[in-house]
């Protein structure tokens, strides 16, 4: 595992793990069982640079400095992953990384030029020894830890994590932190008691049976990334713009949907989708639609003590979804409207309809009468401009800093626009073009712009 500015290496299983993510948000005993390494860890025992600090010499790829920790990091970690390096990885991996001295050319000459990973004889980048001494550390031990008056658990299994709930209601849940770390480090929150999910084995499990796939509570975006991409290509590249690669290294989907939030962009497609939520409390379990998970803004279906534990995904049939994030920058950017639409159209006719907005109302909410107007009906203008029209009697939307009540309506109504044009005109380029100059073709797949 690798932070932005620090790295860690994790034990999984009998192999290292690297992850780069943002070192800024992460609770300090988030480290416990890992090693932590900053850039000045890089050079060798003779004093000698890593390659990739080498590289960034050599085609001058550090401007003003600042930002250079954060990009050699998360090269170092790319490199670690291993593979070929083409533009698209490259792009995917720096994105999280600002330059405001505008050096970006050298930076991503200095990643293609940076060469495999090197094989460490000692020290700190020494995977051989790092792993024993992280299997040696490794314990079945739950972690509470208590200091100037603030208590932090991290139990090792779901049973204990329901205890400590039964104990602790109040306790704020922590996966990734990438919204709760900004309570601290923004909002100044005192938090207590946090638990800690990160060690849950049994909350990491994502499997895929017949046709459904379940996703744990503790399972990162990046970590599903590419099963949801294969099944429902929008939704994949919908993860990818959630955020950079160190965001979604960390964040997990569990964590988005319970953190309730109205303008949270997975719970949209997930609903469009027709997902469930596993709920857990003590040693009970129900299962609920997530769409039925949201009650009013701030308020979500949960008792006290009781916990998302799991989400299930129906993907059989998710290759026609279609995901439109809007928002002010296209990549890491908070959205403004989003919109997910879920139909069939067999024979001309539209068979059956799913359409969820997020940034629409108080929570994510679905368009039931905007479906009415589409089922049985041809799937043809008169039809879609009857669907558009049952769309502005079913929201309240807000205005605020990312977008008006009146560009809302509008963008709602154009999106649903744009899934009829996908669905009926394929031949019709409606997307941007991506990383590397790949562009997403409508209902799925991968085009060159």
């Amino acid at each position: 595992m690798w932070r932005l500015y620090r790295g860690l290496w994790e034990l999984e299983g009998d192999a290292l793990r690297y992850r780069a993510v943002n070192a800024c948000i992460q609770f300090l005993p988030s480290l416990d069982g890992r090693q932590l390494l900053t850039v000045e860890h890089l050079k060798g025992q003779d004093g000698a640079l890593h390659p990739v600090q080498r590289a960034m010499v050599e085609t001058h790829g550090s401007q003003c400095g600042f930002c250079t920790p954060g990009f050699v990091m998360s090269m170092v970690a790319l490199q670690a992953e291993g593979g070929a390096l083409d533009r698209k990885r490259i792009d995917d991996a720096l994105a999280g990384n600002l330059c405001r001295c505008s050096g970006y050319g050298p930076i991503i000459e200095a990643a293609r030029k940076m060469g495999p990973a090197p094989v460490a004889n000692g020290g700190p980048l020494d995977g051989a020894a790092v792993t024993k001494q992280l299997a040696a550390l490794d314990t079945d031990d739950d972690l509470a830890l208590e200091a100037a008056g603030t208590r932090y658990f991290a139990p090792r299994s779901i049973e204990a994590l329901s205890r400590l709930l039964e104990t602790h209601p109040e306790a704020t849940l922590v996966a990734g932190a990438t919204d709760v770390g900004l309570w601290v480090t923004k909002q100044h929150r005192r938090l207590d008691p946090v638990i800690h999910l990160g060690d849950i084995d049994a909350l990491k499990r994502l499997s895929l049976s017949d046709g459904i796939l379940e996703i744990g509570a503790g399972v990162t975006y990046e970590e599903t990334l590419d099963v949801i991409a294969e099944h429902a290509p929008d939704l994949g590249e919908l993860i990818r713009r959630i955020g950079s690669r160190q965001i979604r290294n960390a964040g997990t989907i569990g964590g988005n949907i319970a953190n309730g939030s109205p303008i949270g962009d997975m719970p949209p497609a997930l609903i469009a989708l027709g997902a469930t939520l596993a709920l857990r409390r003590g040693g009970t379990t129900r299962e609920i639609p997530l769409e039925d998970f949201f009650i009013a803004y701030g308020e979500q279906d949960l008792a006290p003590g009781e916990f998302v534990e799991a989400v299930r995904v129906p993907v059989a049939a998710a290759g026609g979804l279609r995901c439109y994030k809007i928002s002010k920058r296209f990549d890491q950017d908070i959205t403004a409207v989003l919109g997910a639409f879920n139909l069939s159209v067999f024979d001309g006719i539209v068979r059956s309809a799913r359409i969820c907005f997020g940034g629409m109302a108080a929570t994510p909410k679905r368009a039931p009468a905007c479906e009415a107007a589409l089922l049985g009906k041809p799937f043809n203008e008169t039809t879609l401009a009857a669907a558009r029209e049952a769309l502005t009697g079913e929201f309240q939307p807000i205005t605020d800093m990312r977008a008006s009540a009146d560009y809302r309506f509008a963008v709602a109504r154009n999106l649903l626009t744009k899934a009829y044009i996908e669905a009926s005109r394929p031949e019709i380029e409606t997307r941007l073009a991506g990383p590397g100059g790949l562009t997403l073709k409508p209902g799925g797949g991968e085009a060159r712009a």
